[in-house]
């Protein structure tokens, strides 16, 4: 069977950091209601997994995770904060093909005030080089983009650069998963500058990759002005979230929980062609948050791969993107810091 689904397995809630964008700290699951393998094995085959929390490295059975979920799936990558290093590297060492993604909020002064963990920046970017170092080949960062962080966002993509990681992008967003209401980016123009830098470096890339990344970003931009999302969300048809307690959801973005049902109740196959899910796709299709996140971006952008393809198109025979030409934003906006931004000073390493 041709597998197609992209899933997300939250395998707890526990974490040691202390973000500011995310509270999920103050309401942690307890390891013994936490996803045993048995409901792990209840999964169905899938194009990508992506584990992540919480943070994931907590639970110390994260290696039996990984080695039950190959059975199931193309491609793991795991979301973490990098602290517990030697975990980490041990299980790269038994699954060399596993993807990490290394959350790195900025650069020391910012990354560490925004995750709230003592010397977070080095411990992060310590667990990075050593990853490098022992030739693991799929390796990462990512930075979720605010007002506190957004003048690092260059350096940092530079910093992956130069040591040929992946660099993915977010920004805020509230939700249930988040446990935050109040995430608010003031100061737009600030944060859709950086990201209008970071689109043009990433379309002067030889990478296509890269280049598609910049339209993940445009998106970014599109979603920070509260405009309509530019691909439909088909959460809960052709992506899932199971969370630690074995309810499967269509996302991590709704503003409360929509579960589909319970694998600890049901099999998978009686939960994702139930009444109940179909009810909670027709919500899906209604929700007017218009959230723009990787992992309900990524399935539809490689569904409708034409559109981000001649978007890209366009912006590589324009030779750049402006927030002005893209209507964000008007010239007057758009030069309001231009006296004032050194940004040569700003955007060196």
């Amino acid at each position: 069977m041709r597998r197609t689904l992209y899933g997300s397995i939250i395998i707890t809630y526990r974490c040691n950091a202390r973000c500011n964008m995310c509270d999920c700290f103050r309401d942690p699951s307890k390891p013994d209601e936490e996803m045993s393998l048995d409901l792990i094995k209840k999964l169905p085959k899938m194009a990508f997994t992506n584990i992540t929390g919480g943070e994931p490295f907590i639970r110390k059975d994260i290696n039996e995770i990984v080695r039950e979920l190959y059975k199931k799936t193309n491609r793991i990558v795991i979301s973490t904060n990098g602290y517990f290093t030697d975990r980490i590297l041990a299980l790269c060492e038994e699954f060399p093909q596993v993807g990490i993604r290394i959350s790195i909020e900025g650069l020391q002064e910012a990354n560490d005030k925004i995750r709230g963990i003592p010397d977070g920046f080095n411990r992060g970017y310590t667990t990075l080089r050593k990853l490098v170092a022992a030739g693991h080949k799929d390796v990462g960062f990512g930075c979720t983009v605010q007002e506190m962080n957004a003048d690092d966002l260059i350096p940092l993509y530079k910093l992956a650069d130069e040591l040929n990681m992946e660099f993915a992008t977010a920004t805020l967003h509230n939700s249930f998963y988040f446990r935050k209401t109040n995430n608010k980016i003031n100061d737009k123009l600030k944060v859709s500058r950086a990201f209008e830098e970071l689109i043009n470096q990433l379309l002067k890339s030889k990478s296509p990759k890269k280049w598609f990344r910049a339209y993940f970003n445009h998106g970014l931009i599109n979603y920070l002005y509260g405009n309509k999302r530019y691909l439909p969300c088909e959460m809960g048809s052709n992506g899932f979230f199971v969370d630690p307690f074995g309810h499967v959801l269509p996302c991590n973005g709704s503003t409360t929980k929509m579960s589909m049902g319970n694998l600890n109740e049901k099999s998978w196959d009686e939960i994702w062609n139930s009444k109940k899910a179909d009810e909670v796709r027709k919500k899906v299709k209604s929700c007017k948050k218009n959230c723009w996140m990787i992992g309900s971006a990524a399935p539809a952008m490689k569904q409708r791969i034409w559109i981000p393809a001649f978007w890209v198109i366009k912006h590589k025979l324009k030779g750049g993107y402006s927030l002005c030409e893209n209507k964000f934003i008007d010239m007057k906006e758009y030069t309001k810091y231009e006296n004032s931004d050194d940004r040569a000073e700003r955007y060196s390493v």
